[in-house]
């Protein structure tokens, strides 16, 4: 299993959203300049992160974008599922029902009517529900705390008045 490298960039990118005044916005020219990015590619992650209800956009010259929740109200499970869509990771394709021993058997107890979910599909959902247990208990305010921990208070710092006095939309 691998996520993309959007849902990294989609988290890097709402950090930068979470210190700004509810009454601005920060334009991907910004957010894409400072990160090294394209436009583009970064259109596209904010797009997916836009139809998820996650951040809100704001048209025009001095339009931008910006959290459309609160930061504790957006976990990293929804940054992912919003970048990388709904699909289970595991997905059970009922392989047993073409083993040798069960090709022209009709009495395969795994993957049947009576049995529509094999052990080995059982046991993959339960771990992935685990993993997004683990991803829905973080959000972004964590996340935002957690930083001001591991990173110099001057990059901090610098980070959010980059994008105070840049405003380039």
């Amino acid at each position: 299993m691998q996520y993309s490298v959007m849902v990294e960039y989609a988290l890097h990118s709402l950090v930068y959203l979470i210190d700004i005044p509810d009454e601005e916005t920060i334009g991907i020219k910004d957010l894409s300049e400072f990160q090294g990015l394209s436009e583009t590619y970064l259109s596209k992650v904010f797009g997916k992160l836009s139809r998820a209800g996650i951040v809100s956009s704001t048209p025009g010259v001095k339009g931008g974008y910006k959290l459309a929740k609160l930061p504790e109200e957006i976990s990293f499970w929804d940054v992912i599922e919003a970048v990388e869509g709904k699909k289970p990771i595991f997905q059970c394709k009922n392989i047993l029902k073409t083993n040798l021993m069960y090709r022209d058997n009709e009495e395969c107890t795994s993957c049947t009517q009576s049995n529509p979910i094999c052990t080995i599909n059982l046991v993959m959902l339960e771990a992935e529900e685990h993993m997004r247990g683990a991803l829905r208990n973080k959000t972004l305010a964590w996340l935002n705390r957690e930083l001001d921990h591991v990173l110099p208070e001057k990059v901090r710092s610098d980070s959010r008045n980059y994008f105070r006095n840049k405003k380039s939309n």
